[in-house]
């Protein structure tokens, strides 16, 4: 099995704040990122691809092909903008790392699997700051 990876990467803005909680409240557990006013960070993804190559290309998926998934289908969608306000598939919901992670993989693992049949995807290692970051498995 070999484990192939894309890095990507956008910027964008949103809050934590939950509308059922009082201000204090969501302050207290969310400290600054409940800021009404919202904040930004430079976010970094890694796209992880497992399968075995393919003998004809030596390739478990062909990198300009993720790429290309990638950015058509969410670095377009979430990079320079609003996450809570502008992004369709995100309305509604917390826009923590946590849950732009399983977003992202509810787009991108059906893609990879069009792209690549014998390849499918493994995780999405998202980072919010160099300090905090997410892994999701599909699971």
């Amino acid at each position: 099995m070999i484990y192939i990876n894309r890095r990507e990467f956008f910027n964008a803005a949103h809050k934590l704040y939950n509308p059922n909680w009082t201000k204090e409240q969501n302050e207290e557990f969310f400290g600054p990122c409940a800021n009404e006013n919202w904040h930004g960070h430079n976010f970094e993804m890694v796209i992880t691809v497992k399968g075995e190559p393919d003998p004809n290309t030596g390739y478990v998926m062909n990198m300009k092909d993720l790429g290309k998934i990638a950015k058509e289908h969410i670095i377009d969608k979430v990079d320079h903008k609003n996450l809570n306000m502008d992004v369709d598939f995100l309305k509604g919901k917390m826009t923590s790392c946590e849950t732009l992670a399983t977003e992202f993989w509810k787009i991108l693992a059906p893609k990879v699997k069009e792209f690549a049949p014998n390849a499918q995807l493994h995780c999405i290692e998202l980072h919010e700051t160099r300090k905090n970051f997410v892994r999701y498995y599909g699971e």
